[in-house]
């Protein structure tokens, strides 16, 4: 202890605070090192949340002492990679997030007791538009949903009846399909009594309609226009023959395009056919009528004029007859009534262009040659196609398969590794955290080889002892510091001085040395100088 006290003491003030402040630096520097490389790292528990829904997440991970971080005002929660999984699974016990609208659980913690018929069907409407907008969120592509109903009351005493409507709001990521529309519709029209998927409205972000619940037509009214069926089916042929041909030249050797005519005029025809030949009786109706009438004219005697007489009837007395027969028969003529409706979007031709690359392989020498495909694989390619879109000569479809080679040949597959390799595949936050670490240990080092080695050489090489005076070269000035019996400190200028007369002290040693050398080689050469040199010296 004693050595270590005159060690300290040898130091002197000035060394001691700067070995302070390099440690205290140092400390620094490596505590933000260690704290860097120890810091866990984060990952988003929930993203694209609202301000409320973000507040009670914050809150419940306070409560649990889960470190976080915030990002995008908010909207994106971090917290420790290792603990995401547990974190979610406790925050959906708690029932967070609620996606930021109220559903029926606004009638947990309500009053019933001093609600108002009012707010209750107020609440029933706010549960019902919260719910509808969680489980439309649920969508792919649907970031965030608002719902709009309308439900009239039918008044008292009416026989009309409003129906009720619905507008939606969609936050989407990229484009909804028009399958995705009209089920968003047919789900909120399903879950909302008396409420038909024509009445229901939907609007994105940008303002742009996506489903009119104003159209009363019902192919309209269901989101389709006669543009959007043609690409549909476009798009749906197209891919059914890329699908089949790549199968054939590999993917992405095959190139298709195919434009389909459609006629959208509704047609409405009726035709009335009648059969002579084919008679039917329907009815038949038969009159007789028979008459007679005596020419003979009457006598005028007492006899025929009493009551209850008879008159005498003469013999082969002469008389009119006369006979009538009618028949009325009805037949009813064979009739056939035919209406045909052809509804709008009939397909009236079909144009398919079908570009397949050849194949590829290799000469001699190893390189790439290009190999045009036969005749006989583009006939089977291209019946392939003609049965692909259901090809009708009669109607004017054409198929084109033409074999040219493309601008680039396709590379070759890369083959994923196998084995022990597999467990060299780092992510992408892997490699960032490595990075990271890297940088941070070679900062480190930096600051102990360039900046602490040197202060702590400096510090711990005790300074040269002073020299007297007289044997100081002309011009040094010896500097003393200190009181008492302390030894003189040297300036910077002499202590250079110093190490300059140490060097031309050796280098004359050097050169005695070698004198000496060649006056114990060379004795008699030695002595004949010397004796030149005594003769020449003066008296």
């Amino acid at each position: 202890m004693q050595g270590f006290v005159e060690f300290v003491k040898t130091l002197g003030a000035a060394r001691l605070g700067a070995m302070a402040a390099v440690t205290a630096a140092l400390i620094a520097v490596f505590g933000f090192i260690i704290m860097r490389v120890t810091t866990p790292q984060m990952a988003p528990v929930f993203t694209d949340l609202t301000v409320e829904d973000s507040a009670a997440i914050l809150k419940d991970l306070e409560r649990q002492a889960v470190p976080y971080e915030l990002k995008n005002d908010g909207a994106i929660i971090l917290v420790p990679r290792d603990r995401v999984a547990r974190v979610r699974m406790k925050l959906a016990e708690g029932g967070l997030p609620k996606g930021g609208g109220i559903g029926y659980e606004i009638f947990d913690k309500s009053d019933t007791l001093g609600a108002t018929s009012f707010v209750q069907n107020i609440n029933h409407l706010r549960a019902l538009e919260g719910e509808l907008a969680r489980t439309i969120r649920a969508i792919d592509r649907v970031q965030a949903a608002r719902v709009h109903l309308v439900l009239p009351e039918r008044p008292l005493f009416s026989r009309e009846k409003i129906e009720p409507s619905a507008s939606i709001v969609l936050r989407v990521r990229g484009q909804l399909e028009p399958q995705q529309v009209r089920a968003i519709r047919h789900l909120v029209a399903s879950a909302v009594n008396g409420l038909k998927p024509q009445r229901v409205s939907i609007v994105d972000e940008a303002g742009r309609l996506l489903a009119d619940g104003a159209l009363a037509d019902a192919t309209q009214s269901l989101g389709i226009t006669a543009d959007e069926r043609q690409i549909g089916f476009e798009r749906r042929m197209r891919e059914q023959i890329e699908s089949i041909v790549s199968s054939v030249v590999g993917p992405g050797r095959a190139r298709v395009q195919l434009n389909a005519e459609f006629d959208f005029n509704r047609v409405t025809e009726t035709q009335d056919r009648f059969d002579p030949e084919g008679r039917v009786l329907r009815s038949s109706q038969t009159r007789e009528e028979q008459a007679s009438t005596d020419n003979r004219e009457g006598q005028v005697t007492v006899a025929n004029e009493l009551p209850n007489a008879q008159q005498a009837q003469p013999q082969n007395a002469p008389r009119d007859q006369s006979r009538k027969s009618e028949e009325i028969v009805n037949y009813e003529i064979s009739r056939n009534t035919k209406t045909e409706v052809t509804e709008g979007g009939r397909v009236k031709r079909v144009s398919v262009a079908v570009l397949v690359d050849g194949s590829y392989g290799k000469n001699e020498k190893g390189d790439v040659i290009y190999q045009p495909r036969t005749k006989e694989e583009l006939d089977r390619i291209a019946a392939l196609v003609r049965t692909a879109v259901g090809f009708d000569q009669k109607r004017g479809d054409q198929v084109e398969i033409i074999n040219l080679r493309f601008a680039e040949a396709p590379g070759s597959p890369i083959a994923e590794p196998t084995g022990w390799l597999s467990f060299l595949q780092f992510t992408k936050d892997d490699i960032l955290r490595a990075v990271e670490i890297a940088v941070m240990g070679l900062l480190g080092l930096i600051v102990l080889l360039v900046v602490v080695r040197p202060l702590v050489r400096r510090i711990i090489t005790p300074e040269p002892k002073p020299q007297p005076e007289s044997l100081l070269p002309p011009g040094v000035i010896a500097v003393a510091a200190g009181e008492g019996d302390a030894p003189p400190v040297l300036t910077s200028q002499t202590s250079k001085m110093i190490d300059m007369a140490q060097v031309q002290g050796k280098v004359h040693a050097q050169s005695v040395a070698k004198v000496g050398e060649l006056a114990d080689r060379n004795p008699h050469e030695t002595a004949a100088i010397v004796r030149a040199w005594l003769q020449d010296a003066p008296l």
